[in-house]
């Protein structure tokens, strides 16, 4: 299937299935398709919590489940693969690049310069960091690279740790937002997870200007967008919030037992916190919550309760608060784990989708494009790779 055709079939499904995936459980108490399919509604409310929690995290067991309630959703895991360019790393450089950088984010770094080919050209490391990317490209490719990075510190450390591996990189401490001089025809640009704006821009200018080639791994696609999403493709149609775009980048690799309790803890109380201000405020719509500092969740939701009461100027009590809402917060931290399983069984379709309209972008710019895989996704969910060749 084209890059042009997968995604007029994966936007046409998810149009039809936007009841589906567009309503947050977390702010609505009963999203209108439980009402509509109370057969599935029933069926997810009593699961336990390993198979919530499993049904959370596995999209295909998800989609599975789905399918047999929505014949349409039986394309889900098609739709939601793309092609694997899982290449084994060349011969290791020992551990000279390396310096500073944890275990994954390492093997994240080779996985995603074993999936790009060299063009053998300059290389634009965008948003570099420290600059362990281009670090490694340039003793691998033997080429020239130039890492753009806005934080001054971070771009010394990054000349640092390249005058130590003796690589052949420089830094500019530039804004990639403003910058105006980043891009030339003679480029091969690489970008290892630039977030939302700073992706499309080096795709939109970068295109622009005729950069030679890209290899992009994309990431937080919602970051420095409005209210709603603007796709760059024209292919592209389907209507997304912040929060839809954001929703594609939710899913993570399994998290320690500690931080799953710590989720749910975190959760439950801002829900029986909801359900507090509700009764005071008579007000039944969701209100977003500023964000809560860490170290309110450590003592007892009585004293968190109260916090976020004085916070919001609420009159209540300290006896107002214990009990029953930290219990109703609970209710609804279990319910809301098992309604979230129907949206966030689309989590890697709009994220391909949202993919697949930078790449679609590229190539009506021109450029033959190839998008699929670097690494499993349990060295990171965003293991997607866009390679784009100037024709």
């Amino acid at each position: 299937m084209s890059l042009a055709a997968h995604q007029s079939a994966l936007d046409s499904l998810l149009q039809s299935t936007h009841a589906l995936w567009h309503p947050q459980p977390f702010r609505e108490i009963r999203p209108v398709w439980c009402d509509d399919y109370p057969a599935l509604t029933a069926q997810l409310l009593a699961l336990d919590d390993p198979s919530a929690e499993h049904l959370n995290h596995d999209g295909q067991a998800a989609h599975a489940l789905l399918a047999q309630h929505f014949p349409a959703c039986a394309d889900l895991q098609s739709l939601s693969q793309l092609p694997a360019h899982l290449k084994p790393p060349p011969l290791k450089l020992g551990t000279r690049w390396a310096w500073e950088i944890p275990g994954r984010k390492q093997s994240q770094i080779e996985a995603f310069a074993a999936a790009a080919q060299p063009a053998g050209l300059p290389v634009l490391d965008w948003c570099a960091g420290k600059g362990h990317l281009g670090r490694l490209l340039a003793l691998q490719w033997q080429l020239e690279v130039s890492s753009l990075e806005i934080d001054p510190k971070l771009c010394a450390d990054g000349e640092y740790l390249a005058l130590k591996a003796r690589a052949i990189q420089k830094f500019s401490c530039k804004n990639a937002l403003t910058v105006s001089d980043a891009f030339s025809r003679d480029q091969h640009a690489v970008a290892l997870h630039a977030c939302g704006d700073l992706h499309r821009r080096l795709i939109t200018d970068g295109s622009a200007a005729g950069v030679a080639r890209f290899d992009i791994a994309p990431c937080c696609y919602y970051r420095g967008i409005g209210e709603n999403y603007q796709p760059l493709s024209a292919a592209t149609t389907t209507a997304l919030t912040r929060d839809d775009a954001r929703l594609a980048v939710t899913e993570t690799v399994t998290a320690s037992p500690r931080l799953t309790r710590q989720r749910d803890k975190e959760m439950a109380w801002k829900l029986g916190f909801a359900a507090l201000r509700r009764e005071m405020t008579g007000e039944a719509a969701y209100r977003s919550f500023k964000p809560v500092p860490a170290a309110w969740f450590r003592d007892d939701f009585s004293n968190f309760a109260m916090l976020l009461a004085q916070r919001e100027n609420l009159p209540v009590s300290q006896g107002k608060v214990i009990g029953s809402f930290e219990a109703q917060g609970w209710q609804r931290q279990r319910e809301v784990m098992r309604l979230s399983i129907v949206r966030h069984a689309f989590r890697r379709p709009l994220e391909v989708l949202l993919v697949q309209d930078l790449g679609l972008y590229l190539a009506e710019k021109g450029y033959d494009v190839a998008i699929g895989s670097f690494c499993e996704r349990q060295l990171t969910p965003r293991n997607l790779l866009i390679s784009a060749q100037r024709a």
